[in-house]
């Protein structure tokens, strides 16, 4: 199978272009593609250029063995716990609003009614199968590594997220992996003294997938951005 090559795209139509796919066709994206895509992300910043990311790539069998393991844990009802908490305790506005918003918006597309808890059951579901893509990755970090290394952590997926696109190939962030970090570890020989941070789908958006349609909303920068020139105290 011959790698991709990386095209010209720009970084803002990259920028632009990149979304959280939630259905992949089953082609299959060569290991050189892959690990190409990891060197540039390679580039990121990290504090005294310690670059603490790790990352476990899963393919063919190895990938259905996660999936397949999950799977079944969750037919079970068996709960598992992160060791870490990723969202608030307590949701407030305006976190709430937009949360609501992206989920009503993601089940209208699929035609999934808010009463029909098993339908949305068998959508998240979808989470454990990589939403069907070929490739997942796993992202890993030293457990004796302090806040500024998920820092570090958090800007090379999001260079893995840009390289992607420059390959052709998109990618969905999936924190969802951690809360079974138990029953994945072993499987993806994550020692005791690491700790998994997150999963990744990586590989070629279904255009015909519904969820894909989805266009989350973004705030202006004038919601979220402070300019100080001179006095602070000026408006």
């Amino acid at each position: 199978m011959k790698a991709a090559v990386a095209t010209d795209i720009s970084a803002r139509d990259a920028l632009l272009t990149r979304r959280s796919v939630r259905g992949f066709l089953p082609t299959e994206v060569p290991r050189e593609t892959i690990e190409a895509l990891l060197a540039l992300a390679a580039r990121a910043p990290s504090g005294t250029n310690i670059q603490p990311w790790k990352v476990v790539v899963v393919t063919g069998a190895a990938r259905r063995r996660i999936s397949e393991a999950l799977i079944a844990e969750r037919a079970r009802g068996i709960e598992h716990e992160g060791e870490y908490r990723y969202y608030p305790p307590v949701w407030r506005e305006p976190y709430l609003g937009r949360r609501r918003e992206l989920g009503k918006a993601l089940y209208v597309l699929l035609g999934i009614p808010k009463d029909d808890i098993a339908g949305r059951e068998r959508h998240f579901a979808r989470n454990y199968e990589f939403y069907g893509a070929p490739v997942g990755l796993f992202f890993v970090l030293d457990r004796d590594m302090e806040v500024g290394s998920w820092l570090d952590l958090g800007m090379f997926m999001q260079n893995v997220m840009i390289a992607a696109r420059a390959f052709g190939l998109d990618t969905c962030a999936q924190q969802v992996f951690a809360q079974y970090h138990r029953l994945i570890n072993p499987l993806l020989g994550i020692g005791d003294d690491e700790i998994l941070v997150c999963g990744m789908s990586l590989g070629h958006a279904d255009p015909d997938d519904p969820a894909n349609l989805l266009e989350s909303r973004r705030e202006p920068v004038a919601a979220f951005t402070r300019f100080l020139d001179g006095d602070a105290s000026e408006g």
